[in-house]
């Protein structure tokens, strides 16, 4: 059979045509927003519309998203929710009390928090690990054979690579389920399900949409008959965790520039990593791309298109001095989270002073911003 050309889109095409949504009620080549919240009958009170009952489990906006992510992320399904929190909620909510999981250490503050609280109450056993290093992980899988294996790639804030293939094989060889957050990667410069992961998370209000204007979650499965996805998309439905209409449909609008975004923000973070790894105000800086980097191979071999527009780096002087610099910094803007359009910079150890983040280290989310400006920008907050 010959084959069309919408076969194999690369990501580029499938972002900016939305997956191919329109409106076919109008003719409109963008599609509309529905916000209905429950669905007609007709006089023998069947279904108008046999796919839509109620908006808990039921909207075009969500689905048109929803079919967007699964098509770049490689995936069977996906399963939007209001927040990257309330996915990884409803994928630890499968696992059985009494149950051991196994937790990469150093991720996100607030995953590793909520994790940690979980597990208490449910009498589950929580095994924190470095999988960065693939020996530690097998061995850990091993002696606590996991029912759930939880990696984040690259890592916030330490720019962490875990070798995705030989966590899987890791996983998989003890029946656990390997779920990686690859939310500082985007489905456009990583695709964990095709390295042999079983779920992939993003907090899709940081890359995914880009606009620093959306709060949402997903999670996407290469199998979608496994009795873990089923019951991540039953208590979906059941429990409400849903993102509401205007949110997908501002979520998809953000995705069709998602390619161009993340390869703008990839190359101006190579670009500021590369200055500020001489400068002698600067003790370390973290960012994959660097050949210096730890997990700069597997980066490489796993990723493509770029490493990402997340990047740490230690100021000399401590605390004090970092503070300093991020005060003075006036183009990237002092706030909490990361992968949209404008720069933004933390200073980390102020928002988690317990978890052994460095007190000069600042994280970065670089923007689209030009990359002379934020270097310049760099330059004469940290002064020479």
């Amino acid at each position: 059979m010959t084959k069309t050309p919408t076969d194999r889109l690369h990501p580029a095409t499938i972002a900016a045509q939305a997956a191919g949504a329109v409106d076919q009620a109008s003719g409109g080549v963008v599609p509309p927003v529905q916000f209905a919240t429950t669905y007609m009958r007709d006089a023998d009170y069947q279904l108008v519309n046999g796919n839509n009952v109620y908006l808990r489990s039921h909207n075009e906006n969500v689905r048109v998203a929803e079919r967007v992510l699964s098509q770049l992320e490689g995936a069977g399904d996906t399963a939007l929710f209001p927040s990257g929190m309330a996915a990884i909620a409803a994928l630890f909510r499968t696992v059985p009390n009494g149950a051991s999981v196994l937790v990469q250490s150093q991720i996100y503050w607030g995953t590793t928090k909520w994790i940690r609280d979980f597990c208490t109450r449910r009498e589950i056993s929580l095994h924190e690990v470095e999988a960065s290093d693939s020996a530690a992980l097998a061995a850990a899988c091993e002696a606590h054979r996991p029912v759930l294996v939880w990696v984040e790639t690259p890592s916030n804030p330490w720019l962490r690579i875990v070798d995705v293939s030989a966590a899987a094989e890791a996983a998989h060889a003890v029946g656990a389920v390997l779920a990686v957050d690859s939310t500082a990667a985007s489905p456009v410069l990583s695709q964990p399900l095709a390295l042999g992961a079983d779920i992939v998370m993003h907090s899709a209000t940081k890359g995914i949409n880009g606009h620093s204007d959306v709060l949402a979650g997903s999670l996407a499965v290469r199998d979608i008959d496994s009795r873990i996805w089923q019951m991540i998309r039953d208590d979906r439905d059941s429990a409400g965790a849903v993102l509401g209409p205007m949110e997908a449909w501002l979520l998809t609008r953000g995705m069709r520039t998602l390619p161009l975004r993340m390869r703008e923000m990839s190359n101006n973070a190579m670009a500021l990593a590369e200055y500020l790894l001489d400068h002698p105000r600067v003790e370390t800086v973290l960012y994959p791309g660097l050949p210096s980097h730890p997990g700069h191979a597997v980066a490489a071999r796993q990723m493509s298109g770029g490493y990402g527009s997340l990047l740490s780096f230690v100021v000399r002087g401590g605390g004090a001095e970092a503070l300093r610099v991020a005060g003075r910094l006036q183009l990237f803007h002092r706030a909490t989270s990361l992968g949209g359009v404008e720069s933004l910079v933390e200073h980390r150890h102020t928002i988690e002073p317990h978890t052994g983040i460095p007190e000069g280290l600042l994280r970065v989310s670089v923007g689209i911003e030009d990359a002379g400006d934020l270097r310049d920008d760099l330059a004469q907050a940290l002064g020479q």
